[in-house]
């Protein structure tokens, strides 16, 4: 029904303490946490995307452990839907490095954010425009270009799915994240209508987590629920384990993560 990948930030206190190497992230995936593919963010090699005898190194690693590498999250590029088209351009290009590490990894998307200013409706149209370019750069790779609900008007649902529509290019989806929605003024947008929303263009998934009860439930999301829209829109990819809390220790929240996924998994057969 789908498989279970984990997210980078999950560990991300451990990294930039530096209690955990990069290098030794798919390591960590597969043997703390039983997990065969993980899913990067470039904020933890960040001035490595060109250096290639590190990122062959990263891969030989993986590949020895028989750990998939799924995808790069670029955040820190610059927007790709700036108002100022000298600068959107740039955000563009900024990305095309991430794209080319990403093919060297084995990836199939680098995840990117729809940042913009402005009217929302000019938003949309400046998104779409910088997604589009990008997203011509790295379909000549067979890479994928998918955009998270992330802040601003990337966390209301019905605006992303217009803006990939606009877009209109099939390498360039969405990757749902359970916990991202709200609308771009601070408000409320229900997650289950976001997941519902970007579900028909998502190539990625993240079941994002925050706090778990004594029954191993996330208490702000019912993923019975969530997966259920998740595989009745027709996914069966990669659900990606990323947890945020403070409650539990990084490692605790990723196995309740993965342990919730896999109950839900069954329950769902």
């Amino acid at each position: 029904m789908f498989r279970i990948s984990l997210a980078q930030w999950s560990l991300h206190k451990a990294l930039f303490a530096k209690e955990l190497d990069h290098l030794d992230f798919p390591k960590a995936a597969k043997e703390a946490y039983g997990i065969d593919a993980v899913e990067l963010v470039n904020a933890f090699f960040k001035d490595k995307a060109g250096d290639h005898a590190y990122l062959a190194e990263y891969r030989r690693r993986a590949s020895d452990l028989g750990v998939k590498t799924l995808l790069i999250m670029c955040d820190g590029e610059g927007a790709l839907g700036d108002a100022d088209e000298a600068k959107r351009t740039t955000a563009v290009e900024n990305h095309y490095k991430w794209a080319d590490a990403a093919k060297l990894l084995g990836c199939h998307s680098i995840r990117v954010n729809a940042q913009s200013s402005g009217e929302k409706g000019e938003q949309e149209r400046l998104a779409a425009d910088g997604l589009a370019r990008l997203t011509d750069y790295a379909a000549r790779m067979d890479l994928n270009v998918i955009v998270e609900n992330h802040g601003g008007w990337s966390s209301n649902g019905a605006w992303l799915a217009a803006v990939m529509r606009r877009v209109g290019h099939p390498r360039c989806g969405t990757l749902p994240d359970f916990g991202n929605f709200q609308n771009a003024e601070g408000g409320p947008y229900d997650r289950y209508q976001g997941t519902q929303d970007l579900m028909p263009f998502a190539k990625a998934v993240s079941a994002k987590s925050h706090e778990f009860d004594a029954a191993g439930n996330e208490v702000r999301s019912d993923y019975r629920r969530l997966m259920k829209i998740v595989l009745d829109a027709g996914y069966r990819g990669y659900v990606g384990v990323e947890y945020e809390g403070d409650k539990h220790s990084e490692g605790e929240g990723v196995k309740l993560t993965k342990g919730l996924l896999e109950r839900v998994r069954t329950e769902l057969v």
